[in-house]
């Protein structure tokens, strides 16, 4: 475990597991309403569908598949992330390709073709170099923002692929986060992916170890 000082309370990095499954859903769909991709996807739908049509699968699927990290006091949940460990793009193709088949099936649903746009482009985009540890989001609970919560779980996982000698990669959603990223040792590389109708541009980041990056 990593902690952390700060405020007037102690943070705790900790892997979560099945016995978190409801405060992981509730957490996550508070903190995770107005992440800009998601927001992007969800865009002028109801608050709660995020809660209810959205984040569950999410969460069970990293719970069965994935890593979930969470920070926070104690038991408190603050900031979730999820972590895959990738060897290979053939998830994110299979992924892709049921979001097109969903969007084919409800051509007129525009979350159902935003989200085949974004797994499309994670699928051919993302990189094939491996191993290496994905983070593929990172979200904190409203009220706690700003208390260091979300550095907690980076600098754990950091330190961690650091002590592995495994490669860490991420898609930074605005230049404010690319900005948080950087000050932990990732690195931005390759291109920039802009989401059509408006939408976020995705920043490749990298943390390598072997290039004597160290998580501060």
């Amino acid at each position: 475990m990593f902690t952390t000082k700060g405020w007037s309370m102690e943070l705790t990095a900790r892997r979560a597991d099945a016995r978190d499954r409801d405060a992981l859903i509730e957490a996550f769909g508070v903190a995770g309403a107005d992440e800009v991709v998601t927001a992007w996807v969800l865009a002028d739908q109801p608050d709660t569908d995020i809660r209810t049509a959205f984040v569950p699968g999410l969460v069970d699927r990293a719970l069965r598949d994935d890593e979930i990290w969470v920070a926070g006091p104690g038991e408190d949940i603050w900031s979730v992330s999820i972590w895959q460990s990738v060897t290979s793009v053939e998830r994110f193709a299979e992924e892709a390709a049921e979001a097109r088949t969903l969007a084919g099936q409800a051509p007129d649903v525009r979350p159902l073709r935003r989200m085949a746009t974004v797994t499309d482009l994670l699928a051919r985009a993302h990189p094939r170099e491996f191993p290496h540890q994905y983070l593929q989001v990172i979200v904190t609970v409203p009220e706690h923002r700003g208390k260091g919560a979300g550095a907690v779980i980076l600098s754990d996982r950091l330190r961690a692929a650091a002590a592995a000698a495994v490669p860490a990669f991420l898609e930074a959603s605005t230049e404010r986060s690319a900005r948080l990223y950087a000050r932990s040792g990732f690195v931005r590389a390759g291109t920039a992916h802009l989401l059509p109708d408006d939408g976020p541009t995705l920043i490749p980041m990298w943390f390598r170890p072997s290039n004597g990056s160290r998580p501060r």
